[in-house]
């Protein structure tokens, strides 16, 4: 017996061996710490589509702020003379010029101005009213969630026409007609989402910690609620901006949107339609603009909506 316990103390290290990390391999961080948003935008760059359309649309913002200028062009400026009117693209009107001899370069680019406006002010005025409303909606819940998604149903219903045509007649038209008509119920879906959003988080711990401690329903759907929607609502802006440029071409080219002298993508596609088979130049180059800036717009959501998700978190 005494011979076994002497086995047992006269155990030493020689008799291990270390098998996996050694020495300093084993503080090693793999991977190295980064926040929420560092690691979405890590993700955002991987994904090539993404970047791609991101790095278009940063260039085509650029074209609308220096292209006018590039072109020595006035964008109003007429000539009636014949061999001014109707011109292909060549060396002094890059992209031609239209049945008033306006160069449609520096129209294009000011007409680009113009929808990318409508859209980023068109977005940015439904993203604060509809998350401020679906905020207070899906926060309190009971009888003021029910009124206030009653009133929002109502609103979704009226058709989008109709609004348009009571607000060109009632303020007139143009750039901030044009914008208020689009945005009466625009807001409406971006209510529904911040509000089924609340409804999923607003149980969570640090909400009722946040409310144990005293603070108000203000403080709380600002501090803590809305800013954990962001992700869901920054994807949501960029396919309500290319929503509200397809919905000004689409008014412009009616007749609904932007009047001459000034000009957007879709009053410039409106204006070319009549004389499509013989100039068709004309409706083509505002017409592949329109496309690019919608498509450029809907990848980098997608792609957005692929690097904010948590659940792909690695």
């Amino acid at each position: 017996m005494a011979e076994m316990v002497n086995n047992k103390v006269n155990i030493t290290k020689d008799k291990f061996k270390i098998v996996g990390n050694k020495g300093a391999d084993s503080e090693q961080i793999l991977r190295p710490s980064m926040t929420y948003w560092q690691d979405a935008w890590r993700r955002l760059k991987q994904n090539k589509i993404a970047m791609g359309s991101l790095i278009l649309l940063a260039l085509i913002t650029i074209m609308t702020i220096i292209g006018p200028y590039l072109s020595h062009y006035d964008f109003e400026v007429t000539n009636n003379a014949a061999n001014a009117r109707n011109l292909p693209p060549n060396a002094q009107h890059w992209f031609g010029t239209d049945n008033l001899g306006r160069d449609t370069f520096a129209r294009v680019w000011i007409g680009g101005r113009v929808s990318i406006i409508i859209g980023l002010a068109g977005a940015l005025i439904d993203t604060v009213i509809g998350a401020l409303y679906g905020g207070i909606s899906g926060y309190f819940g009971g009888l003021v969630d029910d009124i206030m998604m009653r009133i929002v149903e109502i609103l979704y219903s009226i058709p989008y026409l109709i609004v348009v045509i009571l607000v060109s007649l009632i303020v007139g038209k143009g750039i901030i007609p044009l914008i208020i008509a689009m945005t009466i119920t625009g807001w409406c879906y971006m209510a529904r989402l911040v509000r089924g959003q609340l409804l999923q988080i607003k149980e969570q711990e640090y909400v009722l910690a946040a409310t144990a401690l005293g603070a108000s329903p203000k403080r709380i759907i600002l501090r803590h609620l809305l800013p954990n929607t962001l992700g869901v609502m920054i994807v949501a802006i960029t396919f309500d901006i290319s929503g509200f440029i397809f919905g000004e071409a689409f008014l412009s080219f009616i007749g609904l949107g932007i009047q001459s002298p000034n000009t957007s993508w879709g009053s410039l596609a409106a204006s070319a339609q009549p004389n499509l088979i013989f100039y068709p130049e004309q409706l083509f180059f505002p017409s592949l603009f329109i496309s690019l800036t919608m498509l450029s717009f809907q990848l980098l959501g997608d792609g957005l909506r692929d690097a904010l998700d948590p659940k792909l978190r690695q």
